[in-house]
């Protein structure tokens, strides 16, 4: 497969991925549209271009790790597990169902594929640099992969998790700022100001990288390069729009959570079809 080939054939799939999380949504219901969407290219050039991950065993000790941080977004996280194979895709109807495997948050308990129960903003990064380090000194030679989203940024936890894993030297900890620069209420710079981003986490001694985060060769770039860093953990910054791909929902706060109507939600499958 050609370089073109393998970014066209990722790029269909982050569409598929988007509408698995409009039908999740569905009408009249409250879902995270928003932050789901920013994530979704990212997320599927882990789970269908970087990740050693193995649907049908989901504990193979080599394997990577991925941890979605901001976990209110799960929905987007289980359209990657169903698309990869981890449970059939009409499980995807029952998210948020009691009794499902699917909850509001990931559930490292229920739903197999995922390795921590996260959306208790802010410690994701502190899961994953456990996790990280663990790995070390097992002599695992794989990597854990973390999103974390902007509203977290301004979590304590976060920042202690940046200086010990520059500590450390834990280069096999790569993390992926989904920076689409909105939280539920509202922009970044009108609630909590966690900017200038890129100039922090180099001062907390992390090798960054930024990128389009909807640009598919710039995210599988950022990742291969990723491999390739010694004695630093990895930070890629992600410049994502909240919505990414539905035109009423992008650099709209509304859709953090929002609602979908009737003709939304039909708008929304029918910009993603198109």
């Amino acid at each position: 497969m050609s370089r073109q080939e393998l970014i066209e054939k990722l790029e269909k799939r982050a569409k598929v991925i988007r509408r698995h999380v409009i039908e999740m949504v569905g009408v009249g219901s409250a879902g995270h549209i928003g932050g789901s969407n920013s994530s979704a290219d990212i997320i599927t050039a882990l789970y269908f271009y970087k990740m050693k991950h193995d649907p049908k065993n989901p504990k193979m000790e080599d394997r990577d790790r991925f941890l979605l941080s901001k976990g209110h977004a799960g929905i987007l996280q289980y359209a990657a597990l169903a698309e990869s194979g981890y449970f059939p895709k009409e499980e995807l109807k029952n998210v948020k169902k009691l009794g499902s495997m699917l909850q509001g948050h990931p559930d490292y308990l229920k739903t197999p594929g995922i390795e921590a129960g996260t959306g208790s903003l802010g410690q994701g990064l502190s899961i994953g640099l456990g996790m990280a380090l663990g790995m070390r000194l097992d002599n695992i030679q794989r990597k854990v992969y973390v999103i974390v989203g902007d509203g977290e940024m301004a979590e304590g936890q976060i920042w202690e998790a940046a200086m010990a894993a520059a500590n450390f030297k834990v280069d096999n900890l790569v993390a992926i700022f989904d920076r689409n620069r909105l939280q539920a209420t509202g922009p970044i710079k009108e609630r909590f100001d966690t900017n200038p981003v890129i100039p922090k986490w180099e001062a907390f001694g992390w090798h960054v990288i930024e990128i389009d985060g909807h640009n598919m060769e710039e995210i599988i770039v950022a990742l291969d390069e990723a491999d390739h860093i010694k004695g630093k953990p990895i930070m890629i910054v992600a410049n994502t729009v909240k919505g990414k791909g539905i035109s009423f929902a992008e650099n709209n706060a509304a859709y953090h959570n929002g609602i979908l109507t009737q003709e939304a939600y039909e708008q929304a499958l029918k910009e993603l079809e198109d």
